[in-house]
Order: C-alpha cells, then structure tokens, then sequence
C-alpha cells in the first residue's frame, strides 16, 4: 500500500473509520481498534495548532497501559491548541487487510491516518519494538527512510528507555528524546507551533535544526559516524556547526507538579495491566549494575505522600480501578512507604479495592508491609528479584541481598497469608558458572521448606521465573559479553532437573524461562550502531513482526538476515554479541548524555569483576556517578513528615475530600 505524496498536511484530517469498520469483523480482538475508551480524548481537528499521533510499539493489550504514553497523551492534550491521539501495533490478520483495501496506520481515538499528524512519537521500552515501528511507519504512507521524507511527513520521534541508545533506529527515525517526557514534549510543541506559524521557513530541515538547538533532541541526520577498518567506531561528529556535539536528557524534577495521570484510560479490551498506577517516585541508586532504567532515571526523585494520596483519590474516582499499584523501580525504598501503605490501607478498608508493590525488594519487604497490603483480604501477586542465584553473583551485580535475607522476606509473606510467590532470576550474568544457577534449585527448595515450617502447611508454591541478561547502554555492563544461546539453555536444563531432584519440592515450584535466543538478538539491538539499522530492515522485509512475542519471534530469521548484510560491513552477529567491548573503544552512544560519567561506570565494571558491592548513595556519601553536577540536579527524598490527607471512601471505593466548611 502507498499513499500519495503531497506537499503539505491536509487541513482536517479525514476519519478512515468507514473504510476500517468492514475489515474488523475478520480479525481476532477487534474491540482493540475501536476506541471510545473511558479517559479517551477527541479533539477538534481544525482547532489544533500542533498535532501528535503517540505509539506504544506494541499490541492495544500491552500498550493502552503504558505510563509513559498515558502520561504525554494527558499533559499534551490539557494544552487548547494541541491534539493528542494514540495508536498501536496492528496484528498481522489486520495488517493484511488494510494494506489490501488501501487503509494506511490509524488512531484509535478519531481513527484519523498518522501521516497527517505533525509528530509521530514512539515510545520504546524495549528494543524489539523496533520491527513494529517499520510497520506502522509503512502502512502509515511515510516514507521508512528519514532520508527520503518531506514536509508533509510528521516528524518521527522516538522516546522511551531503548532511546537512550537510538542508533540502531537512525535511519528511520528524524529525531529522539533522551530521558523524561513531560517538560520535552511541552518544549518541543512550542518549537512546531512557533515554525508552524512563521510558515514553516526552511522546510523541514529547519524543524529538524531548531529541535536538535535544545540540546535535548537528537537528530541523527546532523551526526556523521566514522569507523576504523576493525570495525569498531572512530567517531561520532556533528556534520555542521550549529548542532551541539553531545545530546543531554531531559529531567523533570519536581514530580509533585505533574500528578498524571489525573484521568486513565479505562481499556475495553483485557489489558496486561488494569489498575489504576502512581508512580510514588522516579530513579534509583541502588547500583545493580545490569539495570539500565536504574542508571539513566537516576537521581531519585518522590513523589509526596499528600500527592500520592490526591492522585489515588483522583484515579480511582474516575476509573472506577479496583487494584492500585504503587509504582516504581523498587517501591518499598520510598522514604514514607509505610505510611503511605498505612494510610490508603486505611482509607479503603471494606472497600473492594487492593494495594500492590509490583516491585519490592527482599531487604524492604517487612510484616507491616505485608499486612498493610493484604488488609482487605486480598492478595495481590508478590514477586522478589534476587537476580543471582549465589552470594557470589550477586556480588557481582551489586544485589545486596543474602540467602537469609529472602527466606525471611518470603517466610513473612506465606504466614500473612499468601500461597504463592514468585522469585525472578537472571541467566548469562558476567563471570556466571553452572554453579551459580544451580543454587537458584538450593535457594527455592529452602525456601519452600521453610514456608512449610511455619504455615504447617503444604499449600504453598513458588515460581522461579528466569529471563536471560542483556548488557544494556549507560550501564557498568555496557562492556560485557552476551552469554551464547546454547550455554544459557544448557545452564536452565540442569537447573530445571536440580529444582525437581527432590520430587516432594519440586512439585510445588513452578519453572518458567526465557531461552537464550531472544537475549542474544536483543544484545544485538541494544549495543548496536547504525549497520544494524539494515538487519531491522531486513528482518521486517521478510515478516519480522511483535519480536518480543516468543509466539512471532524467529531467531532463525534474524541470524539469516544478519548474515545476509553484515558481512559487507566487515562485522557479523558476534562481533556485536558475544564480543567483550575494550575501555577505550568508541561506543554507539557516547555522545548521547545520560549524565553518567563513562569512567566511573568502568570502575564499576571493574569493581563487578573483583566482586565489590557498591552502597546506594540515598544513605551513603556520594560515589562520584556524575548524574548530579552534570545535569544540575540532585536526590529528592523524604520523609516529608505529613500523611495522607484525609480522605474519606465513598459508595463504590472511590474517596472524597471533607469540605473545609
């Protein structure tokens, strides 16, 4: 399908929701397409001065609760003169059907085709979207080369924690934001909406130059790359003089000031997640050293209890959500946790609505956590991240939690009454042995006996779910091998025959894996550099589709496709895998600022390989990371000293505030 090229945006944007509608009866979900949803916004075509489709590159069951989307959807369409819509990954059944009957990539709030937008912003989480921008890209009617697109094309921005390293992606996309979106996105609407208006002087390219003028917006095209005849990168360069020669991320400090979202989206679909989410703060300094949200969200920045409580009040008073989650990269450090579980546990009690820490450390999780969360009667899942299986490994990843500690931390969640706990671990660690894995199988058998011990009872199960590591940008990490497939599946094999040795255990612990085939291909993506923006081309060509669904994913496909167009580039899969990177080599992203001083991560990589913890710098003097000077910022946290407000339940479970009178 192709979609004529013009040269400027129509002046309203017509629906192709009579052209959709027919197709929808013949694919699975098509509830997923439609939109209307509870929180959803349609504005005024024609009264809108900047217009932007947003993308989470995945299906309508991942993407709808998607924070960050939610978040720049709201922030962006509070603005009178600005339009905000969102659209999803198509399945392949649809995918076929609009490219036959004509019908380009759509929004699901107006259904109005995204190459009539001004931006088109893709969010990433994770760099196996990437397969699915290339779709919505195509079957939008933009051209896939930012080479080849012209003034009636939106910009393509890229966003999201994958960003932070978007070389893979540089020849299709125009621009990407590192870091926080909230206060980007403002200042990037004031540049389109101030081009806009002066009537687009210098066409496109001048667009292009004003945002990469922030010095928050990357623009590929202004960069040159240079390679030595190993390989490996000389240098990145900007290509003219007025375009900074390092990009820094944006950080949006003060978190009280943005309480989004204020109003969720409420799916009609089943979602992945359905819960109204606040996020209580943002960043983290424990320092595990494969975490790459971790490094770049740094520093840590809470939200106040009082807001936390406005926002609960709020969200669930609109969507009528009966689980909220209290979101973060480790929830229970936040300095007023207890209090504020205390508090909401309080608020809702008799009410149908539950409280839940999708991420809590061993160390953090205590007895009146536990009973704060389970007040109501019910139980959300508990998942603990040990990491590593042995005391050694864990050292190496700077995971500072013992045996005891997670025993402990688990015994006190079956005696409060759950029944089922799930233990996340990672295979493919820097400097892991057989060794190291096999004592995940010692871990979870102890701690399925001592759960037995003090429930005096056997109706309780844990489930050891392993995903495979991939070094990732902006990490101590970035340095290190992928571990090869054969040898992670290898290492899962036996632990899974160690997990049921003793049959009277093994049965109540469930195994779930992730195989090393995946890790090995998203190594690839993370670390790469511009010559890989031809394997993602190549792959998506030959029906590369939702890679990161184990269901559409083909491993076979991508070794084939990397073959078939690296060599020409005197590199292969390998080379970017399974190669260890050398201090001084030039890295795809070091021109990209996440604030951490390169140096210092190599000490830390260094460090990992002696197997020295590092402390969490909330409680420790600073350990020189570079975040806070380098982006004028620095840790905000509590205790702030105050409550929850208070709040009073009203029929349904939502609150009310008491009048002042």
């Amino acid at each position: 399908m192709s979609v004529p090229s013009t040269t400027s945006r129509p002046a309203a944007a017509n629906s192709v929701w009579s052209r959709l509608e027919p197709l929808l009866p013949q694919v699975t979900k098509p509830i997923q397409y439609v939109g209307g949803e509870l929180g959803a916004v349609v504005k005024d075509w024609d009264a809108a001065a900047v217009r932007w489709a947003l993308m989470y590159p995945d299906a309508y069951e991942v993407g709808l609760p998607n924070q960050g989307v939610q978040i720049l959807y709201e922030v962006l369409n509070e603005l009178p003169d600005v339009l905000a819509e969102r659209t999803y990954a198509v399945w392949p059944d649809l995918e076929r059907l609009m490219r036959a009957h004509g019908v380009p990539q759509f929004t699901v709030d107006a259904h109005r085709p995204v190459r009539d937008f001004d931006v088109f912003g893709v969010s990433f989480a994770t760099e196996l979207g990437y397969t699915n921008l290339l779709t919505a890209i195509d079957l939008a009617g933009i051209p896939l080369l930012a080479a080849d697109r012209t003034d009636a094309d939106p910009v393509v921005l890229a966003g999201g924690h994958a960003a932070f390293n978007p070389e893979p992606i540089a020849d299709f996309v125009d621009a990407a934001v590192l870091g926080d979106g909230e206060e980007a996105v403002l200042e990037i609407t004031a540049i389109v909406r101030d081009w806009k208006a002066e009537g687009c002087p210098g066409g496109r390219d001048e667009l292009l130059l004003r945002l990469a003028r922030t010095e928050s917006v990357y623009v590929p095209r202004f960069y040159d790359v240079d390679y030595l005849p190993d390989g490996r990168i000389q240098r990145v360069v900007p290509n003219r003089p007025d375009v900074p020669f390092r990009v820094h991320k944006r950080t949006t400090m003060d978190l009280d000031a943005w309480p989004y979202p204020k109003k969720p989206l409420v799916p009609l679909a089943e979602t992945v997640h359905e819960r109204y989410a606040v996020e209580i703060f943002r960043g983290c300094t424990r320092g595990c050293r494969f975490c790459q949200a971790g490094m770049i969200t740094r520093p840590v920045r809470e939200r106040s209890i009082t807001t936390v409580g406005q926002m609960v009040q709020q969200g669930l008073e609109f969507s009528g959500f009966h689980e909220v989650g209290l979101l973060s990269l480790s929830s229970a450090d936040h300095s007023e946790i207890g209090d504020m579980c205390s508090g909401l546990a309080q608020q809702y009690e008799g009410t149908n609505v539950s409280l839940s820490l999708p991420s809590t450390r061993v160390d953090a999780f205590n007895i009146d956590l536990a009973q704060e969360l389970s007040r109501n009667g019910r139980r959300t899942g508990l998942t603990f991240a040990p990491e590593g299986g042995s005391e050694r490994i864990r050292k190496v990843i700077n995971k500072m939690v013992s045996k005891d500690d997670l025993i402990r931390t688990v015994v006190t969640a079956y005696t409060n009454g759950w029944r089922q706990v799930k233990l996340y671990f990672m295979c493919g660690l820097p400097t892991e042995t057989d060794e190291d894995v096999l004592e995940i199988a010692d871990m979870a058998h102890e701690v399925i006996r001592a759960g037995r011990a003090a429930t005096g009872s056997k109706d309780i199960r844990c489930t050891v779910s392993i995903g495979g590591f991939v070094p990732k940008p902006h990490t101590p990490f970035q340095w290190a091998a992928v571990e090869r497939p054969e040898v992670i599946d290898g290492r899962l094999k036996l632990l899974k025959q160690a997990i049921n040795a003793d049959r009277s255990l093994g049965r109540a612990i469930g195994f779930r894996y992730h195989d090393g085939e995946p890790s090995l291909i998203e190594g690839l993506l993370s670390r790469g550099d511009r010559r890989v923006g031809a394997v993602i081309r190549r792959v998506w060509e030959n029906g590369g589709r939702f890679d990161g669904w184990s269901e559409h994913f083909s491993y076979q496909r991508w070794v084939d496709a990397a073959a078939e167009v690296l060599p020409a580039f005197g590199v292969d899969l390998d080379w970017y895998t399974t190669r260890e990177r050398d201090e001084l080599e030039v890295l795809p992203w070091d021109h990209l600022d996440s604030g951490l001083d390169k140096d210092w991560l190599w000490q830390d990589w260094q460090d990992a390989l002696s197997e020295y913890e590092q402390d969490d710098c909330r409680w420790t003097p600073c350990f020189d990371c570079g975040v806070c000077p380098a982006m004028d910022t620095e840790i905000q946290i509590g205790p702030t000293g105050k409550k929850l407000l208070p709040l009073t339940p009203i029929n349904g479970g939502g609150l009310r505030v008491p009048s002042a009178g």
